[in-house]
């Protein structure tokens, strides 16, 4: 999967390198903002026990 992304990334190594941190920022503030706090709606964290 990595491997067919670093082909599709147009440029030279350099560009590529920046373009795939800035995916991957994207990715990683995209799940921060709208996936975890959604999922967190779902998951019942007040009543967790241990025992």
């Amino acid at each position: 999967m990595y491997a067919l992304i670093w082909r599709i990334l147009p440029g030279p190594w350099p560009v590529k390198t920046l373009e795939a941190l800035a995916l991957l920022t994207g990715v990683l503030a995209l799940l921060n903002w709208v996936v975890f706090p959604w999922v967190n709606t779902l998951v019942d964290t007040g009543e967790v026990t241990v025992g």
